[in-house]
């Protein structure tokens, strides 16, 4: 008989970080409960099943929970291994280059103290120099060379990209400049655009998180 798992996402609806997770559990078709939390009146579940750091998101895979984006990922695409739909590549070196890349972004794009909205003047300029040439080395890094992993379906960085465009989108608004654009950063508008246009996004996701 086929074990029957009993999955939940706590998540919450403004967060890029649950927005990927539940990406990837509709690509891997896993049924799933969704828990949607009030960050500002935390449940008494969410503070137990992630006492250390008491945020979404949190996935519960049989009453057993895993906390932290990226690890929520890696654990739904190696437990969920026999779906023809995986989200890291197999070989071992392409691997550890995505896991680098999804780390580098959110370090250098995605952290709450971002330099780029939290300083004025002459520090703010030197911390937009400093994003723009960050996001020209994942350009570089990636171009011609990591595409959806069968041909048409999204993978791992996709997720974490895709996830974060109305971040993007609301501090460009804040601060009053453009951070990317479809010359300066055409692979990340083309992954975008594709992510966009792909059926679960569709079917499942406002596609208003990717305004690309």
């Amino acid at each position: 008989m086929a074990e029957v798992s009993e999955v939940k996402l706590f998540g919450m609806w403004g967060s890029s970080y649950s927005k990927r997770v539940e990406l990837a559990l509709k690509l891997k078709g896993i049924p799933y409960e969704y828990v949607e939390e009030d960050l500002y009146n935390k449940s008494q579940l969410l503070l137990h099943y992630n006492p250390v750091h008491k945020k979404v998101p949190v996935l519960v895979h049989n009453e057993r929970s895993i906390s932290e984006s990226l690890v929520i990922l890696e654990y739904i695409d190696k437990y969920w291994n026999n779906s023809p739909l995986p989200l890291l590549p197999h070989d071992p070196y392409q691997r550890a280059k995505v896991r680098f890349w999804a780390n580098f972004y959110d370090q250098k794009f995605l952290t709450s103290s971002n330099p780029v909205i939290r300083s004025e003047g002459e520090e703010q300029e030197k911390a937009i120099k400093e994003f723009l040439e960050n996001f020209k080395v994942l350009e570089e890094d990636f171009a011609g060379k990591f595409h959806f992993l069968n041909g048409k379906d999204p993978g791992f960085l996709d997720f974490v990209m895709g996830s974060s465009v109305c971040n993007h989108r609301a501090i460009e608004e804040a601060i009053g400049a453009d951070l990317i654009d479809p010359q300066r950063n055409p692979m990340f508008f083309t992954r975008m655009t594709a992510l966009k246009d792909h059926p679960v996004v569709k079917d499942h996701l406002m596609t208003s998180w990717l305004n690309v």
